[in-house]
């Protein structure tokens, strides 16, 4: 008989030691609001539903909500929400004026987009911070520091918005079904550096899609695609910047100085 399929590209933690781990890095919580992302059968919602004072767990597929509310039923402190992740405002779930941490496996084909749905919500000052697993290969660039090969835009909006630490990697047995991959498991404490660097959160963003937009380009061919002429980025490009930099040799605060001297000339 053949085995069916997990949906939703589900695999399933099922590593004792594994989810300790995950749950033990959250710290203490027993006066904190977790978000757990994809909870799946509840082999670290079990462990958080005891340590925390408030648990909100996100998950997608309808069976395995229904299988975690009845579950829970009995703790009070335990909420189980039928919801798309991407399409959860989390800051309606928090109390007024606190911060929420997450935890979460997060699921391999929408990696980026939870993060960056992370990373806005952290910007609103809803999350202090997140436990996250996600492929190794992945998480390898979001650490990723300027000038090794894994540095790009993901590596660059992380940083803007988190101070990024790796934690420990898993292997494929540690989920059932295997995944072909290893998985990693990174803290992500939210602290947005906008304002820090001197630059607009919006505008940035963008200008860093422009910067990385083409990897292999310089960071002025790049910038040129991006409508900027040669004459202006020859004024605006900071002494001891070589000229045929790559984005991705350059640290935040060089890529928040160009940024600055294109956008406001003069200050």
């Amino acid at each position: 008989m053949q085995k069916r399929k997990p949906k939703l590209g589900q695999n399933f933690l099922v590593d004792d030691t594994a989810r300790h781990a995950i749950a033990d890095a959250l710290g203490d919580i027993s006066k904190r609001t977790v978000i757990e992302i994809g909870p799946g059968h509840g082999a670290i919602t079990d462990i958080l539903a005891g340590r925390s004072r408030s648990l909100i767990a996100l998950e997608l597929d309808r069976a395995l909500a229904a299988e975690l509310t009845f579950r829970f039923r009995n703790q009070p402190n335990v909420k189980i929400v039928e919801t798309d992740i991407l399409k959860t405002d989390l800051q309606s779930l928090i109390p007024a004026g606190e911060t929420a941490d997450v935890v979460g496996n997060l699921p391999y084909y929408i990696t980026s987009d939870i993060l960056l749905h992370l990373f806005a919500a952290g910007r609103e000052g809803a999350l202090a911070r997140a436990i996250v697993m996600m492929q190794r290969e992945v998480a390898e660039r979001v650490a990723a520091t300027p000038g090794v090969r894994d540095y790009g835009l993901l590596s660059a909006t992380a940083q803007m918005n988190a101070r990024v630490e790796t934690l420990f990697t898993l292997p494929p047995s540690a989920f059932s079904p295997p995944p072909e991959v290893y998985s990693t498991v990174l803290r992500l404490d939210f602290a947005p550096r906008f304002a820090e660097l001197g630059v607009d959160t919006a505008g940035f963003d963008t200008f860093l899609k422009q910067c990385f937009a083409q990897k292999r380009k310089t960071l002025q061919n790049n910038l040129r695609n991006a409508g900027y002429s040669l004459q202006t980025l020859a004024t605006a490009w900071p002494e001891g910047t070589p000229p045929l930099a790559r984005a991705e040799s350059l640290t935040l605060e060089q890529m928040a100085a160009i940024y600055r001297a294109l956008t406001q000339p003069g200050v």
